[in-house]
C-alpha cells in the first residue's frame, strides 16, 4: 500500500488537523471542501448556486494536484443546511460531471464550518497507467 498527501495551493488550505486529499494507490479521498476562495481563505461572495461552484472548483483542483479529475470522482457526498437547494446543486453538478455520474448521497445538515450553505467530499479512483511497450 502506498500512501501520499496531496496538497495544493490552487484549493483552500486545510483549516483543521486533515489533508486536502490522501491518496492510496489509485484511490483518492477528497476531504470535505466549503465554499472558501483559495487565495483569499475567506467564503465566496454570492448565493447558494456561487457557493456550490466554489466547492465544485475546489474538488477540481484537488483532484487535479491528485493526478485526476472530477471524471475520476466515484462518490460524491452533499451535505446541505437547506434540502431545498438540491436542484440548484444538480443543475451545476451537471456543468462539472458528464455520465457516467458518480453515486452520490445528498445529508441535510444543520450547520457547516464558517456557517456556509455545503459542503462536499469525494472518492475518486485513478485509471490505471498505460505505459508504452519497450
Amino acid at each position: 500500500m502506498t500512501k501520499t498527501i496531496i496538497q495544493t495551493n490552487k484549493a483552500p488550505q486545510a483549516i483543521g488537523t486533515y489533508s486536502q486529499a490522501v491518496k492510496v494507490d489509485r484511490t483518492v479521498y477528497l476531504s470535505g471542501q466549503i465554499p472558501l476562495v483559495p487565495e483569499t481563505m475567506m467564503v465566496v461572495n454570492g448565493d447558494i448556486a456561487a457557493q456550490v461552484t466554489q466547492v465544485f472548483e475546489n474538488l477540481q483542483a484537488v483532484a487535479e494536484a491528485a493526478g485526476g479529475s472530477l471524471f475520476d470522482v466515484v462518490k460524491l457526498n452533499v451535505f446541505l443546511t437547506d434540502l431545498s437547494c438540491f436542484p440548484i446543486v444538480n443543475e451545476i453538478m451537471g456543468r462539472y460531471f458528464q455520465e457516467p455520474y458518480p453515486a452520490r448521497a445528498v445529508i441535510g445538515v444543520a450547520a457547516l464550518p464558517k456557517a456556509v450553505d455545503v459542503e462536499m467530499d469525494a472518492i475518486m479512483v485513478l485509471p490505471l497507467q498505460e505505459y508504452p511497450a519497450s
